[in-house]
């Protein structure tokens, strides 16, 4: 995998303009919320959201044999713009904890809401495990 960076452009925080992946297995998962296995949620909080989504799809990801650093692109959607802002500090240890400190293309849309309530985030992600 190669992160894809022109030289002339400001570093980015937390993320990655772009990925380049060899051939491999990609893995498409779809959007995950913040619920457990039951598909219960255990919070209404984003924080301990987006900690579990990350989780859904780090265990989907594990069905395809794969791990944190072969996902090539995550999308966020969060329906609490000023709870996600407020929370934004609280975010950097649990991906640290949980993707180490590979950051992949990612892009964070604010929408209206999410299907599942009490929803506030739900992540999809691409990956491409090496074959």
């Amino acid at each position: 995998m190669e992160i894809l960076h022109p030289d002339d452009w400001a570093a980015p925080v937390g993320y990655a303009n772009g990925i380049a992946a060899d051939a491999g297995r990609m893995v498409f998962i779809a959007g995950q919320v913040g619920w457990d296995a039951q598909q219960k949620f255990q919070s209404a909080e984003i924080i301990p959201q987006f900690e579990q989504a990350l989780k859904n799809v780090l265990a989907v990801l594990a069905e395809a044999g794969g791990r944190p650093e072969h996902i090539c692109r995550l999308t966020a959607y969060c329906c609490d713009k000023p709870a996600y802002l407020a929370g934004r500090r609280a975010l950097a240890p649990i991906w640290r904890q949980h993707m180490g400190r590979h950051y992949p293309a990612m892009t964070l849309v604010f929408v209206d809401d999410l299907l599942d309530s009490p929803g506030k985030i739900e992540l999809e992600a691409t990956a491409v495990v090496p074959t």
